[in-house]
C-alpha cells in the first residue's frame, strides 16, 4: 500500500455540500476518505468546518483560492483562518491570461507566488498553482506551465490535474520528469481524450479513474520515486455519474491498485 493518504476535492460534490456539508463529509469519510480540499466554505466559519472534519475524522488537504486572497491586507485574514482549519495548503486554481500570456509575464506571476511563499513559510503554510488545460498550449515554444515553475521557488507547489493536463494535449511524464518532487499534493482526474476527439472536451472527463486513459502506473511510479507529494486529491466533474458514487468509485479503485 502507498503512505500516501487519499482526499477528495469538495467541487466534486459541490451540489451536495451545499445542501448538507456535515452530512456529505460524513459520507466521504466513510467511503475510507482521509482528507478533504475545500473549493469554497458555504458561510461556515473556519472554527465550524475543524469540527465537522474531526467529528468524522478527516484532514484538511487544501484549499483552492483567490490570488487576491493571498496578497495585501488580506494574507493576514487567510492565514487566520486557515491555521484554525488545520490546512497548510492554499492552492490558486486561476489566473488570468494576461498573468500567463507570455514568458514575461508567467516571470512576473512566478515572482508574486515566491513572495506569497516566502510570506507563508513561517506559519507553516505553503501556495502553490492548480492547472487547466491552457496553461499547456505553447507560446512562443514553451507552454505557460513550464514558464511559470521554471521561475517558481521549489516551496511554491506545482499542483498538477492529471485529466486537465490530458486535456491540454500535455505529456505528464515528461512534467514529472521536469519537475521532480514539486507536487506536495497531486489532483487525479480521469480523462480520456478518445471520447474528447468523438464529443468534445466535456466528454473527455466522463470515465471513472481505471476507465480512462491517465497513464496512472506511471503518474504513482514517477510520484512516489521523486517523494515530496504528501496527497493524493480525488477530483471528478463530469456528471455522467452521481458525484458521491463517483468518488467513492474512484477511490475504490485505488485502494485496489494497493494506494
Amino acid at each position: 500500500m502507498s503512505n500516501i493518504p487519499i482526499g477528495v476535492q469538495l467541487y466534486s460534490v459541490r451540489e451536495e455540500c451545499a445542501r448538507d456539508l456535515p452530512g456529505t463529509l460524513a459520507a466521504i469519510a466513510a467511503m475510507g476518505y482521509d482528507g478533504v480540499e475545500f473549493a469554497g466554505y458555504y458561510d461556515h466559519t473556519a472554527a465550524q468546518l475543524r469540527k465537522m472534519l474531526d467529528d468524522v475524522g478527516l484532514k484538511c488537504c487544501g484549499t483552492h483560492t483567490g490570488l487576491n486572497t493571498l496578497q495585501g491586507d488580506a494574507l493576514a485574514a487567510t492565514v487566520e483562518f486557515h491555521q484554525t482549519l488545520g490546512n497548510p495548503y492554499l492552492i490558486v486554481p486561476w489566473i488570468d491570461e494576461s498573468m500567463r500570456a507570455d514568458r514575461a509575464s508567467c516571470q512576473a506571476t512566478a515572482a508574486i507566488f515566491n513572495e506569497i511563499a516566502a510570506k507563508l513559510a513561517p506559519h507553516g503554510m505553503k501556495t502553490g498553482y492548480h492547472n487547466h488545460h491552457v496553461e499547456f498550449t505553447p507560446v512562443n515554444g514553451e507552454t505557460p506551465w513550464d514558464s511559470l515553475f521554471t521561475a517558481t521557488d521549489s516551496s511554491v507547489v506545482m499542483q498538477l490535474d492529471t485529466g486537465n493536463a490530458l486535456a491540454g494535449g500535455a505529456d505528464l511524464a515528461a512534467i514529472l520528469h521536469k519537475f521532480p518532487g514539486r507536487g506536495a499534493t497531486l489532483h487525479l482526474k480521469p480523462y480520456t481524450t478518445a471520447l474528447a476527439a468523438e464529443g468534445g472536451m466535456e466528454a473527455g472527463y466522463r470515465p471513472l479513474i481505471g476507465l480512462d486513459e491517465v497513464p496512472w502506473r506511471t503518474v504513482f511510479d514517477l510520484v512516489e520515486q521523486a517523494g515530496g507529494t504528501e496527497w493524493y486529491i480525488v477530483e471528478y466533474e463530469s456528471d455522467a455519474f452521481p458525484p458521491l458514487d463517483a468518488v467513492d468509485r474512484c477511490l475504490k479503485v485505488l485502494r485496489a491498485w494497493g494506494k
